[in-house]
């Protein structure tokens, strides 16, 4: 992982936009009057005509989308994840995902990691709403390489996607001969002491705990769980049965998301007990990021907290 190199992943989304307009002329992008933010605008100075803002009118932003995927279109719509997956959420349900439509819907701007624009900016319910739509793809991105491969692999898949994407920078994890594929975690370590499940921000938090707890001799993997739904039901049983303790973290409430994904597929599959760390039933707080991943519990010192704490 390379901690100086930091890219939001916010901004891979826009250059992989731009590069996936140049490899497919279908590929239309929506916003409403946020392209600034969510680097959008980069699409929009060299694909003009194929670039909509809806202005502040994001029910009517899905709908349209909806409507020109009927004509062969592969709508990428943008807008902070408080309005796609919220104030957007009937026309998301009924319009995209009950016809299944190719819609891909690329949420910024997620998690207490929106920072000083505080709890009515925070959605930390997104990821709950997106993945108990039936049809709907969930992913959500560690770095920039990782999000580069999301943005252009979505397009061959035909159906609804909400990728979950970030404002705050992050470190680089992954090199550009790393291999994904939607529905398969990607496994970092092979520590048997634990496995911290983590998606998006949280996967660099526990990549940084996993190297302070080697320091304690405690050897711990990390499995970045870039895709939510279909969710990587190997893998966590292969991770039950071979690592001590089960931990998730996660820059989202702890009801519906990430653990909750986990707690579902342990219950049926493989009975275990599972910690889970992210925002506690509650709404955020306006403040920096960093400060709000700290207070929040969702952090590297606060990984390594738990896990000795519990030792």
């Amino acid at each position: 992982m390379n901690i100086d190199k930091k890219i939001a992943t916010r901004e891979s989304y826009g250059k992989a936009l731009v590069e996936l307009g140049k490899e497919n002329e279908n590929v239309v992008v929506f916003d409403a009057d946020l392209s600034t933010a969510t680097k959008t605008n980069l699409f929009a100075k060299v694909f003009s005509n194929r670039f909509f803002d809806m202005g502040i009118a994001e029910q009517n932003m899905m709908g349209t989308a909806a409507g020109m995927s009927t004509c062969g279109k592969v709508p990428y719509v943008s807008t902070f994840a408080v309005f796609a997956a919220g104030r957007a959420y009937d026309q998301v349900r009924n319009s995209i995902c009950y016809p299944n439509l190719n819609v891909k819907i690329c949420a910024t701007h997620a998690g207490v990691t929106v920072g000083e624009d505080g709890a009515t900016h925070q959605m930390l319910e997104d990821l709950s709403l997106m993945r108990t739509l039936p049809n709907m793809t969930v992913m959500c991105t560690s770095d920039d390489i990782q999000t580069k491969w999301a943005v252009k692999e979505i397009a061959k898949l035909n159906g609804p996607v909400y990728l979950r994407l970030c404002r705050l920078t992050t470190p680089v994890i992954y090199d550009e001969n790393t291999q994904f594929e939607i529905g398969k975690a990607n496994q970092i370590g092979d520590g048997t002491a634990a496995t911290i499940f983590a998606t998006g921000v949280t996967v660099a938090e526990a990549i940084k705990a996993q190297e302070k707890l080697k320091e304690n001799g405690i050897n711990v993997r990390v499995v970045d769980m870039h895709t939510i739904k279909p969710i990587d039901e190997e893998m966590i049983v292969k991770c039950a049965e071979e690592t001590d303790r089960l931990i998730s973290v996660e820059d989202h409430n702890i009801i519906g998301g990430l653990g909750s994904a986990i707690a579902e597929v342990l219950t049926n599959k493989c009975p275990k007990k599972l910690e889970r760390m992210g925002i506690n039933d509650t709404f955020g707080k306006s403040g920096k990021a960093e400060e709000l991943m700290k207070y929040y519990g969702i952090d590297c010192e606060s990984i390594v907290g738990k896990f000795i704490q519990n030792n």
